[in-house]
């Protein structure tokens, strides 16, 4: 009985969400802010909070996302959100303690699902970070809680060496595309393994050095990470996620990267295009060109823009100020912090999808000014 209400809460939460999406394409509309960028920003972070957690956005994103909120939760905790991102964090783990599994999503009912509907190769790795980056304290339900989730993780996505099994499907942030074993999971795992290190858990007995090797030997072109085991292309979230989360700390391929994306005019006009040749990748049914035309081709996407304004002021380019300055002009025309854009920085609306507004997002930004 426990398990069939588990499911039932799945696709209650599921079928809410895409009801959600597809209302606010064709009913719905958002609000507004007046103010600079930053102002905006604090405007929908401010919203965002809805007294037990955060939810991902002030559209049709109305719910709790593992990932999201797992990219915000360092930036939430230097801007002193401390206390929001614990209370969000245990919020979480008591809901997947009640399913047993880190799902990606939570509804405001409790209901713990996953959107797509397969298990994530990176809500773990992201809840991990959260707890190690906000200093959060696990009590020892939770730390068990944790190291199942860890075997079952190694039992279910993993080879003996601790790599991704070849031909095992699950969602990650690109969930568009079907990858083969792409770099944006490789370093998630290496940040997790990184993570259950610091916090001296069992269940995961592979070391992160093994996973910068393996990021630098199989995914390194050198002139960028490529985006998986067999595709030599870019995927923005897959070429700036290592960097970002100091999985790979080295200069000389930091530079090379930035010389990459000014090239190719990945930062033009705004901070940062996904791809240039998305049809080199396999898009999942539905989520292709034809229903979803360039929702993750030369569309820019506020997540990686963030993420590449950071690198860009971690590493002192020199087009630091130029950048901010493009994406701080990308917020105020449209007075919320958006999801994604058209290349020319028009919201982006296809006869299924509408860009969603007001993003958690908007926390990794306001972190820049702190």
């Amino acid at each position: 009985m426990e398990k069939f209400r588990r499911r039932l809460g799945g696709i209650l939460g599921t079928l809410r969400a895409e009801f959600q999406q597809l209302y606010n394409r064709y009913f719905g509309g958002f609000k507004q802010f007046d103010g600079d960028a930053r102002q905006i920003a604090q405007h929908v972070l401010d919203g965002l909070w809805e007294g037990d957690f955060y939810r991902t956005s002030l559209g049709h994103f109305d719910f709790f996302w593992m990932r999201d909120f797992g990219t915000c939760a360092e930036s939430l905790t230097k801007l002193g959100y401390d206390a929001k991102v614990h209370s969000t964090l245990k919020w979480a783990i008591y809901h997947y303690k009640r399913v047993n599994e880190v799902t990606l999503c939570i509804d405001k009912s409790g209901n713990a699902f996953n959107a797509p509907a397969k298990r994530s190769v990176d809500a773990l790795p992201w809840l991990l970070h959260s707890i190690v980056v906000s200093d959060y304290q696990l009590d020892e339900s939770e730390i068990k809680f944790l190291e199942r989730q860890l075997r079952g993780y190694c039992k279910g996505l993993l080879d003996k060496n601790g790599n991704l099994r070849k031909g095992v499907h699950f969602a990650e942030l690109r969930d568009a595309v079907n990858y083969d074993r792409s770099s944006y999971a490789i370093a998630l795992i290496a940040r997790m393994a990184e993570c259950v290190e610091i916090l001296n858990l069992d269940g995961f007995p592979y070391k992160l050095p093994h996973y910068q090797e393996y990021l630098k030997e199989h995914y390194w072109n050198g002139r960028f990470l490529k985006a998986d085991f067999v595709t030599n292309e870019w995927s923005s979230e897959c070429g700036l996620i290592a960097f970002y989360l100091g999985i790979i700390r080295d200069k000389d391929m930091m530079k090379k990267t930035f010389d990459y994306i000014d090239e190719e005019k990945l930062a033009e006009p705004y901070p940062m295009q996904y791809c240039k040749h998305d049809y080199k990748f396999k898009f999942r049914l539905g989520m292709g060109k034809w229903l979803m035309p360039n929702y993750t081709g030369t569309s820019i996407w506020t997540w990686q823009g963030s993420w590449y304004l950071h690198l860009l002021k971690r590493y002192d380019h020199p087009d630091y100020e130029k950048h901010y300055a493009k994406f701080s002009e990308l917020i105020e025309r449209h007075g919320t912090y958006p999801e994604m854009v058209g290349p020319d920085g028009e919201w982006y609306r296809t006869l299924i999808y509408n860009g969603d507004p007001g993003m958690v997002w908007a926390s990794i930004f306001l972190e820049l000014d702190y």
